[in-house]
């Protein structure tokens, strides 16, 4: 395997500060590049390791959150030249989660990511709604998204035309990339923009190209995608687990599985960032506190009113909201129950070795 200096694979002062506060000189930095599991794929200057956490951090562990996720660094004992130990997870700079489908847990999707592509396609659920919430999505770990609408090469211009035009009317501060993998399309843009040493991660459906456009990128077949289908004329994605991969310029990559359920949770700063536009209208509301739905003088109600706010923008900025505070509250009720409960797991444990 080709050496690399570990600033290549996203290495920052960041992390060092953080590595230098842990005392011990027997554990070395890495990063995890891939998971399967309960087994992770790790990579440093020198090498590539498989895996697993301690018996301690499993122990110690009250969440998912706790376990290491892609694009983590942490820091690992070597066992042998394949295999290696994980003793700590270096704080995240960033991360990507979300809510656990049909659960309260939090899901953490990858961590230390600077830019979030989130691709849509015009022949699967396009929606402009949905790229405010996966846009929310990233806000909310301080991840800058950038929106691709992939598949260009399936619409007639006219359509592109106005696809693009309502996409910078909704996401005016967005970078905005509109690519095909068949026609080459838009794909030197998305490559000129993707640096050495920054890691990037690409979100949206099954199906909508992400793995045909890291490919493409790559030049090469990094990622395995379906046969097309002569029904839907489209590739099926069949990535079933996360992975980092490096391309020739340097870019780290960060691909996902298709999500189909987004939960927001603990959301609230990414949907004031991505709906600035409401933050700035409701300053001039008459009560602090107005939610915007029925208050007097509320400006943002006043805006939609008037036309100055996109309905469709307001309407799924207060679904964004209450989905967030509800889910919100669930998982605060949740954690209070498990300290409860953790709370009388150890009453009981000293009671009992007062009978001991």
């Amino acid at each position: 395997m080709k050496k690399v200096k570990l600033e290549d694979i996203g290495y920052s002062d960041f992390f060092k500060s953080k590595r230098e506060s842990v005392k011990d000189n027997n554990i070395t930095p890495a990063r995890i590049t891939a998971e399967h599991k309960e087994l992770y794929i790790l990579r440093n200057e020198a090498s590539e390791f498989s895996a697993k956490v301690t018996g301690k951090m499993m122990f110690t562990a009250s969440s998912r959150e706790d376990y290491p996720a892609v694009g983590d660094w942490v820091l690992i004992t070597i066992v042998d030249k394949d295999r290696a130990v994980i003793n700590k997870i270096l704080p995240r700079r960033t991360v990507l989660k979300r809510k656990s489908a049909g659960g309260t847990d939090i899901q953490v999707i990858a961590a230390n990511i600077d830019v979030a592509f989130i691709i849509q396609s015009p022949d699967r659920d396009y929606s402009l709604n949905r790229f405010e919430r996966y846009s929310a999505l990233a806000e909310s770990g301080r991840i800058k998204p950038a929106v691709v609408l992939n598949k260009t090469d399936l619409i007639d211009e006219e359509d592109l035309e106005f696809k693009v035009s309502e996409i910078k009317d909704r996401f005016r501060n967005s970078s905005i990339y509109t690519t095909s993998t068949v026609t080459g399309k838009g794909i030197n843009d998305l490559k000129n923009d993707i640096k050495k040493g920054v890691t990037y991660c690409f979100l949206g459906s099954s199906g909508v190209g992400k793995s045909s456009i890291i490919n493409t990128l790559a030049g090469k077949e990094l990622i395995k995608t379906g046969e097309i289908s002569s029904h839907t004329n489209r590739g099926r994605h069949i990535t079933t687990y996360r992975q980092l991969v490096i391309l020739e310029n340097g870019g780290l990559l960060i691909d996902n599985p298709g999500m189909r359920e987004i939960g927001l949770l603990d959301s609230d700063t990414g949907i004031k960032n991505v709906f600035s536009e409401i933050r700035e209208l409701s300053e001039n509301c008459r009560f602090s506190d107005c939610t915007h739905n029925h208050e007097p003088g509320c400006a943002v109600l006043k805006a939609v009113k008037s036309g100055e706010l996109d309905k469709g923008k307001y309407r799924n900025y207060i679904k964004l909201v209450k989905e967030n505070e509800f889910n919100t509250m669930s998982n605060f009720e949740k954690r209070q129950k498990d300290r409860k409960f953790g709370k009388f797991i150890k009453q009981t444990k000293k009671q009992l070795e007062k009978y001991k």
